[in-house]
């Protein structure tokens, strides 16, 4: 019962958070922001020639319409290969998969996440302030900082990145940072290990930092921010084309602009440099990882439909509920086809070809009971999402799962993907111990 509630205590805190308009607002001007991402979603949908799209399946299970969460119904589904080239040739050798890799991703950009524009302004970072604190028994240094990004393409739209990092005081050498999307005022209380240790201070014990990026200091959670934030900055205020890129790939650069201020900062090790998001920002965690190798190590929480789990499974969240007004800002406007003339068997690339985008870095998929995060997130899903981006592990040389068989809660596969069910709800608190030890493997040798 107290797993239970702290689970519904952290979906109403991400909730408040993910808009700062939504959080500040009144209903009012919720409502307008409502209507704003309708009427542009309605807009995309007339640009790419479509009427409609079919409903998405309820997260309620008592309602009529409720999302499939029985394994018996899950209908036989066929998921594209990962090791085959677009023109049906095989992967077999590890120097083919650079060129893989490339169309894996130029997929990905055309019509999921969206394509970054080719010429985007620069990002200049500042120290706001410096406070040496005390958290818990361990001292450390906290910077907050802040990226302002050059708009003089576009006076009157005006982005600064909200970024915290902090170090343990006195070490004196740069050490690894863990990276985690998250907002101001964020405390940590859902990331406490077996010891009470929040997950900021099991990093301190290690003698790690870690760092927090507000994603919605630089692009807001909704369809109406589209023409605002960095998205819109770079497209000068304007909608978007259908391949242009949504918000996990906005959220995605801002990590790598964070990935830029630690190459220039003393205290920071930039090759061992972690990333770790949870939900929509555990989609965001992946998207990062996939797009920028210099992201050494994944912890990936909870990422469901748009992150990890196979689209192409029907079961929880369905490629129909991520293309509707409420979410679909997520993604790229070509995204909404597979709602519409086109189905989630369509799709050329899933869940799997994400993490393969992650290889040979180490990946930790992580998962909360189904009796308490419920079924929407699909564990199984987001399982074989890692489970089946094996091969392409295994051709560069590093070790997958090396199993299809889902696990029972509470077990650990610990290849260079791992996986763990944990038995708490929407966190990655109860997951954070294991993947410290996890990680250790790689930013200890």
């Amino acid at each position: 019962m107290k797993a239970m509630i702290r689970s519904v205590i952290l979906i109403l805190f991400l909730i408040s958070n993910f808009s700062a308009l939504f959080a500040q607002s009144s209903k009012e001007d919720r409502e307008r922001i409502n209507q704003l991402s309708r009427a542009d979603h309605k807009l995309m949908m007339e640009t790419l020639d479509i009427s409609s799209i079919r409903p998405g399946p309820s997260g309620n299970p008592k309602a009529p319409n409720a999302a499939n969460t029985d394994e018996a119904k899950v209908q036989p589904y066929f998921l594209p290969n990962p090791l085959e080239f677009n023109d049906g040739s095989k992967v077999r050798k590890p120097e083919q998969w650079p060129a893989r890799r490339a169309e894996i991703l130029e997929l990905f950009d055309r019509e999921i996440y969206g394509r970054v524009p080719e010429q985007m302004p620069p990002v200049h970072w500042k120290i706001i302030h410096v406070n040496e604190e005390i958290d818990g028994e361990f001292p450390v240094k906290i910077k907050q900082l802040e990226g302002i990004v050059e708009n003089a393409s576009c006076p009157d739209i005006e982005v600064a990145i909200q970024l915290t990092v902090a170090v343990p005081s006195g070490v004196g050498s740069p050490v690894p940072v863990i990276m985690e999307f998250g907002f101001p005022g964020w405390v940590g209380q859902f990331g406490q290990g077996n010891d009470g240790l929040t997950w900021k201070q099991q990093l301190l014990r290690e003698q790690w930092g870690y760092a927090i990026l507000n994603p919605i200091s630089f692009q807001a959670d909704h369809g109406a921010g589209l023409r605002e934030g960095i998205i819109g900055l770079a497209n000068k205020g304007q909608p978007r084309k259908p391949d242009d890129w949504g918000c996990l790939r906005a959220w995605a650069w801002g990590a790598a602009r964070a990935v830029d201020y630690f190459q220039s900062d003393a205290d920071v090790d930039e090759k061992r440099i972690g990333i770790e998001g949870l939900s929509r920002y555990g989609k965001a965690a992946a998207v990062a990882m996939a797009y920028d190798p210099r992201i050494a190590i994944g912890f990936i929480g909870s990422s469901g439909a748009g992150g990890v789990k196979l689209l192409h499974r029907v079961f929880g969240e369905q490629v129909e509920n991520l293309a509707g007004p409420g979410e679909y800002h997520w993604f790229a406007g070509n995204f909404i086809k597979y709602a519409g003339p086109l189905t989630q068997e369509d799709l050329p690339v899933d869940g799997h070809h994400l993490v393969a985008l992650c290889a040979p870095r180490p990946i930790f998929i992580s998962a909360g009971s189904a009796a308490v995060e419920g079924q929407w997130i699909d564990a199984r899903g987001m399982f074989l999402g890692g489970a089946m981006a094996g091969p392409v592990y295994e051709l560069l040389g590093k070790k997958s799962m090396r199993t299809t068989l889902f696990p029972p809660e509470g077990t650990w596969l610990d290849g260079d993907i791992a996986f763990r069910q944990h038995e708490g709800g929407h966190t990655t608190g109860p997951n954070w111990p294991y993947f410290i030890e996890f990680t250790k493997r790689y930013f200890l040798q």
